[in-house]
């Protein structure tokens, strides 16, 4: 027993670290994680970096202790040695900064409350998975758009959440969004119609929820209601009964693809700094335009195409169904499209293609646009986030000397008077319309539509009360000082 523990020798492993030779040594006792701690020292990398051992012809090396040696008796010669050490292979710098993004927004941002604890999850998630990822060295959807340095990828893959959703318009965005939006997928019955493999749909997942930006308002979170109410829509109005199964795959992908990369400044913007977005489109819906050009890219990518099992014909169609409603969401069509479909309600027919391309467009209008219509404690922080973003954008008009939108001036506008017209003449009208279609919209969504409207104007008459006080007040003080100024040159004469 003695002479067999006296003749057993540490195991030695020998690294290419830029041209240095660098020796590890570990016993039989040490785990995968002691031999990565190791080998992460060796490197000079932090502790829990995940990377990755190559041979000289690139094949993967498993970092345990049953793994290959590359031992001292065939390292003699110095170009052997170089032949032979195995390569470090650093995971993507991208998961690093996505990381680094999140621990910061934590920090800084002041999150909520609601979302604090999500947060934290969501760091502890990610750190747990880079530990762990040591047989992944490349991530797919490797193009750039615009922005060289950014990466349309999937940064990590979706751990197992329980499958759940509330078909209810006062959803909690503090959920999981994305097994939410999976589980949309499987409930409506399109992972099983059109074969999407679950594996890559819970990376498409990933790689949208990655190429939203963190907008105070054109963000993931928006992404997410425009979708839940879409699905709610789906469910409360039975549109699985007059749509086929193409058409609600087109209405649900297209809800979540339709604000990708959205930069935080809108077409009017665009078109006026002459951005290159409206370059490249001729001024023609340029945000509308880049998301379609973003959501496809990501689709072209094998590790994320969730239509990789559909034909060749049914593709093209699912393709220009999704631009098609993409598109839609630009406002600036928004008379153009409501008045065709008014005209189209006079006989709509639910086998007229036409008719019913109407009323998709219609459909992912109304749910980009729906948060009036949820209850005011989940509705009125979205308004804030939409003034943020519009006062970024006007700040930023004024010091390039561009056009203000008035309902963008943080000098001009009000909570109140923002919404107000906005329901009245955009919200209240189009669901009206929706409403001759689907009577149950008129109870879950026109009804809080006018309640929303009327506890604005009970606030805007609140502020031009408050306004006109201030106002009396400002005239009495000049008036009083008036008095004591004539008073003044009275008695001194």
């Amino acid at each position: 027993m003695g002479s067999g523990f006296s003749t057993y020798r540490p195991k030695a492993i020998y690294l290419d670290i830029d041209g240095r030779i660098q020796k590890v040594v570990f016993s039989k006792y040490c785990s995968s994680s002691d031999i990565m701690d190791l080998v992460c020292i060796a490197t000079g990398l932090p502790r829990n970096t995940t990377i990755s051992l190559l041979t000289i012809d690139d094949a993967m090396v498993s970092i345990d202790p049953t793994m290959p040696t590359n031992s001292e008796s065939v390292l003699t010669q110095v170009a052997e040695q170089f032949s032979r050490a195995f390569k470090i292979n650093e995971l993507k710098t991208e998961v690093t900064n996505h990381l680094a993004m999140l621990e910061k927004r934590f920090e800084l941002e002041g999150l909520k409350a609601v979302e604090i604890e999500k947060c934290k999850s969501d760091i502890k998630k990610m750190r747990e998975e880079m530990t762990s990822r040591n047989n992944r060295t490349t991530c797919p959807c490797k193009y750039s758009f615009l922005d060289n340095n950014r990466k349309l990828m999937p940064q990590r893959d979706v751990p197992a959440y329980p499958k759940h959703v509330i078909i209810t318009i006062s959803f909690s965005i503090s959920l999981q969004m994305l097994s939410c939006l999976e589980h949309m997928y499987h409930d409506l019955g399109l992972v099983k119609d059109f074969n999407i493999n679950p594996i890559t749909l819970k990376r498409w997942l990933l790689c949208i929820h990655d190429n939203y930006r963190n907008n105070p308002f054109h963000n993931f979170r928006h992404c997410f209601c425009v979708t839940q109410m879409m699905y709610c829509m789906i469910s409360l109005c039975f549109l699985q009964e007059k749509f086929s199964q193409m058409d609600i795959l087109v209405l649900m992908t297209a809800a979540i693809c339709h604000d990708l990369d959205h930069p935080g400044y809108n077409n009017t913007y665009q078109i006026n700094a002459r951005t290159e977005l409206a370059i490249r489109y001729n001024d023609i819906s340029p945000l509308e335009n880049h998301h379609c050009a973003v959501a496809f890219q990501i689709i072209s990518q094998p590790e994320c195409n969730i239509f990789s099992n559909v034909t060749t014909e049914d593709f093209k169609k699912i393709r220009q169904g999704i631009i098609t409603l993409i598109l839609a969401t630009d406002m600036a069509r928004h008379a153009e499209i409501l008045d065709s479909f008014k005209e189209k309600m006079e006989n709509f027919d639910y086998t007229n293609e036409e008719h019913m391309i109407y009323l998709k467009m219609i459909l992912i209008k109304c749910c980009d646009i729906s948060n009036e219509v949820r209850p005011m404690e989940v509705a009125e922080p979205w308004v804030d986030c939409l003034l943020e973003e519009y006062f970024m954008q006007s700040d930023r008009e004024k010091s390039e000397g561009l056009p203000v939108a008035p309902f963008m001036d943080r000098d001009k506008v009000t909570k109140p008077t923002a919404q107000i017209g906005f329901i009245k003449f955009v919200l209240i009208p189009m669901f009206e319309t929706v409403t001759k279609l689907f009577p149950m919209v008129e109870e879950l969504m026109l009804q809080p539509l006018w309640e929303s409207k009327n506890r604005y104007e009970e606030l805007k008459k609140i502020d031009d009360a408050e306004k006109k006080t201030h106002r009396g007040g400002r005239n009495e003080k000049a008036k009083i000082l008036m008095q004591k100024i004539f008073d003044t040159i009275c008695f001194s004469m």
